[in-house]
């Protein structure tokens, strides 16, 4: 059950300049009402507001009660329910949500079926086409006249996400945080194909009138078909074979000879999909009217920043807001590769963007119906602060942190592939005020470097580092991450196309320590370096600096031994008689194409043993 309790919906009257509202493809609004809802309590200069963009056929309603529902009684009806809320995912005992229907539509603000001043009657055919950026500076407009110049955060979901993106490139002052949730740059071909059979289910249903229906009988028929149509988008196949598969309608089975005939002249089916698409149909069309489902998906087909721009790149240019998208892996209606070109774009430009994506077989709408790991990812990020004090780190830790620290040049561009839990990056961004992404592959160390307030991408580090864009760094660092590669001949190969040169540290398999464990135990050691069992440890290409060695003459890099740390004062002794390779139980070096052909043996002056 909700916390929150009733919302009460406002309406306001935008102050427009006297010659009305004019939208981007030419037409003029003389009069617009933007209705909204608040969920806690903002500060005076609104730096704890979140402004959430709802998808396509949403409303303001994000949690909580309408007016007339009984909290304890009633469930709550907010499309976002358990995502907003006292401690939830945007939390409302630090956070004032702000969510507001958008222009065109039919829940309140100024739509197709609004009174039109000019005329006494709705508006219908004589509503004016609007775009993303109507929507966006409508929305804008209400923040301002409400008194909030600058907010904490934007936040979209499937459509909501695209509004939530064109607000951080068009106003990119607005705003500290963007959030984009199971949502894209632009549609793909696929969901446009969905889109205009809608819409022509719609304006083909003979009493639609070219929009001018408000008088007499809707055209329901063509928008629950188009609804039909829509739900087929929002749910994966895993999801339909699982809840419906070929169950047939128990209840129509046992109907009488009359019944049955009257099936199969309509063509209609048993099948329990064609009832859920039946009842989805007749809900909405209860709720939402043809003439905004027009306008909208027509704003929504046509955004196309890219375009606009004349690439993706050029369009995320003069965004400022440290950015999170977030895709879903059952969601073919945004993809992940389209989720990808949005963060490689990002990358390119050197913007602030983080990137998950989350295990959701229930499709689109799982953004919506599955959130128990989405809501600690949107924690995390909108709460982002410094897990670690760097006076917490022990002696060894600060010791290692120093050590990369010193080697990255100030306001270097800086990826750290395999980054836990982002303590090492975020050392690293605050010593040398350096631009700092992260890669990891696991959700809880993800969580928890989005909450150190670094960029991080959720990526399997044996493979995806090939998606991301050349030179975009100035420096990568492998810290302890190597050895745990699948392919690290594979990885190699891009690291150096990524970043000019890498920051290289593994456990060394060669240690004096490890010799003698082996040498007297007859067993796999177990180290500082080393803390696991033989049959559960991470580590699956243990090596030594020897190694390491021949791998960069055969595949043509360049290694600097920059540094050795022991635990052991046996082991700094021999690192001190320049024997690395016997006394050191881990390593640092710098790692560069060798143009030269030359190796570490050719580099170094320490003897390796």
């Amino acid at each position: 059950m909700s916390e929150i309790g009733i919302i009460e919906p406002h309406d306001l009257m935008l102050k427009l300049p006297k010659d009305g509202w004019r939208l981007e493809k030419g037409g003029i609004l003389s009069e617009i009402c933007v209705r909204y809802e608040q969920v806690g309590n903002p500060l005076p200069d609104g730096g704890n507001i979140i402004f959430v963009c709802h998808a396509l056929t949403g409303d303001a309603h994000v949690i909580g009660y309408r007016p007339g529902e009984r909290p304890g009684i009633d469930q709550p009806s907010g499309w976002w329910e358990g995502m907003i809320g006292p401690g939830m995912g945007i939390d409302t005992d630090r956070f004032c949500v702000i969510c507001a229907n958008i222009l065109g539509g039919c829940a309140g603000t100024t739509g197709p079926s609004s009174t039109n001043p000019a005329t006494g009657e709705p508006y219908g055919s004589l509503f004016p086409e609007i775009t993303m950026g109507d929507i966006v500076d409508v929305h804008r407009a209400l923040l301002h006249q409400l008194g909030f110049k600058r907010i904490a955060a934007v936040v979209g979901g499937s459509f909501g996400g695209m509004q939530a993106l064109e607000w951080a490139i068009r106003h990119p002052e607005d705003m500290e945080r963007c959030v984009l949730v199971a949502s894209a740059a632009t549609l793909n071909t696929q969901a446009l194909a969905f889109d205009i059979v809608a819409r022509h289910a719609i304006i083909q249903d003979p009493n639609w009138k070219h929009g001018d229906y408000y008088k007499g009988p809707r055209p329901v028929a063509g928008l629950a078909n188009a609804r039909r149509l829509a739900h087929i988008t929002y749910l994966s196949q895993q999801v339909m074979d699982d809840k419906f598969g070929r169950e047939k309608r128990e209840e129509w089975l046992q109907q009488g000879n009359d019944f049955h005939t009257q099936v199969r002249r309509d063509f209609k089916t048993y099948f329990q999909i064609e009832s859920y698409l039946e009842y989805q149909g007749q809900k909405f069309v209860k709720r939402f009217d043809a003439n905004s489902y027009l306008h909208i998906t027509r704003a929504l087909d046509s955004y196309d920043p890219e375009e606009t721009f004349g690439s993706l790149e050029a369009a995320v240019r003069n965004i400022r807001a440290q950015g999170l998208l977030v895709s879903l892996s059952g969601d073919w209606l945004f993809t992940r590769e389209q989720a990808g070109r949005l963060v490689k774009a990002c990358l390119t430009e050197g913007k602030n963007i983080s990137y998950c994506h989350l295990y959701a077989p229930a499709g689109h709408d799982a953004f919506l119906t599955h959130i128990s790991e989405l809501k600690l990812v949107m924690r995390a990020f909108l709460t982002a602060t410094a897990t670690r004090d760097p006076s917490t780190l022990n002696r060894e830790e600060a010791e290692a942190f120093k050590a990369f620290a010193q080697q990255i040049p100030e306001g270097a561009r800086v990826l750290d592939i395999g980054c836990g839990d982002g303590t090492l990056l975020k050392q690293v961004a605050l010593s040398q005020r350096a631009h700092c992404v992260g890669l990891e592959k696991e959700l809880p160390k993800v969580i928890q470097a989005l909450h150190s307030g670094i960029n991080v991408l959720m990526a399997d580090i044996d493979t995806d580092l090939r998606h991301m864009p050349d030179h975009a760094f100035d420096v990568s660092i492998i810290s302890h991450t190597i050895q745990v590669l699948r392919h690290p001949d594979r990885m190699m190969k891009q690291l150096l196309r990524v970043s000019n040169w890498a920051l290289i540290a593994f456990p060394n398999f060669g240690y004096l320590g490890m010799r003698f464990s082996l040498l007297f135990s007859g067993r796999m050691p177990r180290t500082r370096e080393f803390p696991y069992e033989w049959y559960n440890t991470p580590n699956i290409h243990n090596c030594t600096l020897k190694d390491f060695a021949d791998f960069c003459g055969q595949f043509g890099l360049k290694a600097k031994l920059l540094s050795c740390h022991s635990a052991s004062w046996l082991g700094k002794l021999l690192i001190t008689l320049g024997l690395p390779n016997l006394g050191a139980d881990g390593v640092i070096l710098r790692l560069t194409q060798d143009e030269s052909k030359e190796t570490l043996h050719g580099q170094r002056t320490e003897r390796i043993d």
